[in-house]
């Protein structure tokens, strides 16, 4: 069965400077947390050890986020533009756009396209300033990734934000109801909030989610696997979070889920490639 991991994190190039890899005491509590161990490549920061973790999960390719942040550091586009390009058979390259001002924001999205990524990840909660999703000076970039059919990562669940308003899902709910033509994928699932965010789900068709990390037995895994089975079968993702999970693990643990079996095959593979536009 063809997998694509749809966020990912590896041990090389900018990803190195932040705070996956510079803090490893809190990246690895995380991941103990939700009740796994820390995976052997990201302890020693080896991409041959990755590669023989991701062997070994079945993954096909796996997306490369970004990330331009101030509190979890940030990656610039243009190493994961080159990880990709070095690793083409194993690595997507996804955009990360700082989205406080307009004009740099366009700049930063301009020059993703030139590099061949088709995606962009916003982040806005984790600025320096901090901004919720709909704060009105995201918005220009919203209308420019809508009009340009440009897929559009908001990191709107787990701790995207310095308290727990940046993920109340009522901000991404009016983006989504105001922009319905912008295709949008909740990473971390917009969790807590798993049942208000189904519900959003529900109503606005331009969501997708990939609760990752935050499907892996915590409150709300059966809510996400119900909605999954029925009305959110082509816009359910399958994503590690690694470093966060270990991707052998995490894909085991996935494939034993109580999943319609044409269900699987879109969370694992179908719904990505469609996004990301492209065939295995």
């Amino acid at each position: 069965m063809k997998i694509i991991d749809f966020r990912l994190r590896p041990p090389i190039k900018g990803f190195l400077n932040t705070r996956l890899y510079a803090r490893p005491d809190l990246r690895d509590r995380n991941t103990r947390l939700i009740g796994f161990e820390p995976a052997p490549s990201a302890a020693q920061k080896s991409m041959d050890l990755l590669f023989k973790e991701i062997d070994a999960a079945g993954i096909n390719r796996a997306v490369l986020v970004g990330r331009n942040t101030t509190t979890f550091g940030a990656v610039n586009n243009s190493d994961v533009a080159e990880i990709a390009r070095l690793y083409p058979d194993r690595f997507i390259a996804v955009a990360s756009v700082e989205a406080s001002n307009r004009k740099d924001a366009m700049r930063q999205i301009e020059e993703a396209r030139g590099l061949g990524m088709r995606m962009i990840n916003l982040e806005p909660g984790a600025l320096a300033m901090p901004l919720h999703v709909d704060d009105r000076r995201i918005y220009p970039i919203y209308a420019y990734c809508e009009d340009n059919k440009i897929p559009v990562i908001i990191m709107s669940g787990g701790s995207p934000g310095p308290d727990i308003s940046y993920t109340e899902p009522a901000h991404l709910d009016r983006v989504l109801a105001d922009f319905p033509e912008m295709t949008v994928i909740a990473s971390h699932g917009n969790w807590p909030w798993v049942q208000e965010v189904i519900h959003i789900a529900y109503r606005r068709a331009n969501l997708h989610l990939s609760p990752d990390m935050y499907l892996h037995n915590l409150p709300g895994m059966s809510d996400y696997l119900n909605a999954a089975n029925t009305f959110l079968a082509d816009r359910f993702l399958f994503a590690t979070a690694y470093p966060l999970c270990p991707v052998k693990e995490y894909t085991d643990w996935f494939l034993k889920l109580p999943l319609k079996p044409d269900v699987m095959e879109k969370a694992l593979y179908k719904n990505a490639a469609r996004l990301l536009n492209i065939s295995l």
